[in-house]
């Protein structure tokens, strides 16, 4: 058994009622990581092609790395997989704070999640003990009120990751949040544990994780730590949070105003970095092992809701309530904030969502009888917090809201599917790719659909931020697609997903070289052969079993494909003015990128022969069925 894991896996039948405890197979440890990968190996295993996301054949898998939990800087992560209720495919959500640290000291790596329960319950583990415990107390409660209740009578404090009203009425972009305000945001995964009748999966324990070679794992920890004391990136986030980046967004045309239709917010001064440090602001936040403190603690200071405090907004939040809404009321983002984290709701979804609503009921798509009533207008900042509240208790016009913009423009037509904008039903977040080309493919080639944290390729893009994990990773014109350049984005995939698996935070990824996390495994593991080559391949390989997953459920080339707005309607403002990723563009990234992939330019499935040179052999018959 490598260090680094505590060996063994949680497995809950919800509806039999049983828990199991068995040993994590250690053929998964090396081939696939931990987190995201090793959960990702048994999705792919246990759960049938096509299966309803929100029926008990789903599961859901909570998992760490072996970085999490340990001195480590910023290796607070863990990965949560199913298939997700928003998208019909892989679904992954990754979270900070200090759950994960905590589901390793209480005994187990991770928990598998299989059947429903009857009735609503939580699952307790404390010190490698585990119970399920009866909910109905809790059913119905905010996330804040869940953890106030469970903690209030427990000798030892622990830690939850838990669902809210959300989750609970299968918003399919439900969250699941941990330490109040730290969100597994995408894909829904937070109505799957809904649909389960799970309520929270509840940590404690004082267990340590065993290391191979402690002292050398200190030391070069203590060394990482001093290179993230010493950048600039370190200042920046301690100084205004990941909101820091509104003003360069903007500055490149690239920051989405009004659901995409401008580029441009005129009114970023009252939205940016300096806005929420001025007037939101109370504290510095940091996760579990993090000398980055990226993290807002804020308050609102006058109005209407004086006196609510919590953490964040996060840079996307800002923007999706925020100019993507037409609003410049830092405070009415906050509240959409709070709420979102109290009910478990995704904001970038959510955000995306209202502000996809504001464009329909402009055009006459959403009517005044089908709102109730209400005006739903870009500017409003009285409604994206009325609204936040309906869609998470699937009130009114809140219930359709609650389906996502892929099913909303389905539902309502009108031309609204042209300006839905998700990839693969998954919300895009707050950066136009028509200000920076290689975003676009980004955004369609990201396995679980419209996300930019995967390839965080708008680092070397709009925020001039190099990627050291990657050693190449210099975009030279943003606004120039550039086929070659494609390589960048698949080799920041790998790196990133393989940061994923061991539990470290994307940031780790801007400031540290793989070389510098090779020793972090080769002493926490004893895997001392483990080179940065097989850092590389480990995550290409991950990468690749999600995808081939993802082509189970129907993926395909015609499938990786951006809204219409970005590929037909010019920018009309800023930087970018006149700029399209235009459909052509796109198809030619798309074979360069695939050709780097060892993916058949046909169809965007791997081949057999990259699956054999990855060792996922145990794939190659499900491929040739496509």
């Amino acid at each position: 058994m490598a260090n680094g894991f505590m060996g063994k896996i949680l497995r809950v039948n919800l509806t039999a009622g049983s828990i199991a405890e068995e040993a994590m197979p250690e053929n998964k440890m090396r081939k696939f990581l931990g987190g995201v990968g090793i959960a990702t190996s048994y999705l792919y295993e246990e759960v049938p092609a096509g299966v309803d996301a929100l029926g008990p054949e789903n599961k859901l898998i909570f998992m760490t790395g072996p970085l999490t939990g340990t001195a480590s800087a910023s290796s607070a992560r863990y990965s949560v997989v199913a298939q997700s209720p928003l998208t019909g495919i892989w679904g992954h959500g990754n979270s900070g704070g200090n759950f994960g640290p905590m589901l390793k000291r209480s005994g187990y790596d991770g928990v598998i999640i299989e059947g429903a329960s009857p009735g609503p319950v939580y699952l307790e583990i404390i010190d490698g003990r585990a119970a399920l415990k009866d909910a109905d107390h809790l059913w119905g409660k905010t996330v804040n009120e869940t953890e106030d209740i469970i903690q209030a009578g427990a000798s030892q404090k622990p830690i939850l990751a838990s669902i809210g009203p959300g989750g609970e009425n299968l918003v399919r972009y439900a969250a699941i949040i941990n330490n109040r305000h730290r969100a597994v945001g995408r894909c829904g995964l937070g109505a799957v544990m809904g649909s389960k009748k799970l309520k929270a999966v509840v940590c404690s324990g004082r267990e340590r994780v065993a290391l191979h070679d402690p002292e050398t794992f200190r030391e070069v920890s203590r060394k990482q730590i001093g290179y993230l004391n010493e950048s600039v990136l370190k200042v920046g986030f301690e100084a205004f949070g990941t909101n820091l980046v509104a003003d360069m967004v903007n500055a490149r045309g690239g920051y989405p105003t009004r659901n995409w239709q401008s580029g441009v917010f005129e009114q970023i001064d009252e939205m940016n970095g300096q806005a929420m440090t001025d007037k939101v602001l109370v504290k510095e936040l940091a996760c579990f092992g993090c000398p980055i403190a990226c993290g807002r603690g804020t308050a609102i200071k006058e109005g209407k809701w004086a006196g609510r405090s919590g953490e964040g907004p996060e840079y996307e939040t800002t923007n999706m309530f925020g100019a993507c809404c037409g609003i410049a009321d830092m405070n009415a983002v906050t509240m959409a904030n709070y709420l979102c984290n109290e009910y478990g709701l995704d904001t970038i979804s959510t955000g995306s969502t209202i502000a996809f609503a504001m464009e329909c009921f402009e055009k006459g798509i959403l009517t005044k009888e089908m709102t109730g009533g209400r005006d739903i207008l870009f500017g409003d900042s009285d409604i994206i917090v009325e609204l936040v509240e309906k869609i998470a208790n699937r009130e009114g016009i809140g219930n359709l809201l609650a389906e996502g913009t892929k099913v909303m423009a389905e539902k309502l037509g009108g031309g609204s599917s042209a300006f839905a904008m998700n990839v693969k039903g998954l919300e895009l977040p707050a950066y136009d790719p028509r200000a920076a080309k290689i975003c676009g493919l980004g955004f369609v080639t990201a396995n679980r659909g419209g996300d930019h944290i995967t390839g965080f390729i708008e680092a070397p893009t709009f925020i001039d931020a190099p990627i050291l994990l990657v050693e190449e990773s210099y975009i030279e014109d943003p606004l120039n697609a550039k086929p070659e350049e494609t390589k960048i984005l698949v080799d920041m995939e790998d790196a990133l997903t393989s940061l994923d698996a061991l539990g470290g935070c994307k940031f780790m990824g801007a400031l540290l070289k793989a070389e510098d996390l090779v020793d972090l495994i080769q002493s926490a593991t004893g895997w001392e052969d483990f080179s940065t080559d097989e850092f590389r391949k480990c995550g290409e390989r991950i990468y690749n079993l999600i995808r081939v997953y993802c082509n189970r459920e129907g993926i395909r080339r015609k499938d990786d494909v951006l809204p219409d707005r970005l590929m037909k309607d010019p920018l009309p403002e800023g930087p970018a003015e006149g700029m399209i990723l235009d459909s052509d563009t796109l198809e030619t990234l798309k074979d360069a990128y695939y050709n780097y992939r060892g993916w058949n330019l046909e169809d965007g499935v791997p081949s057999v022969a990259k699956l054999q040179e990855l060792g996922l052999d145990e794939l190659i018959e499900d491929v040739k069925k496509m």
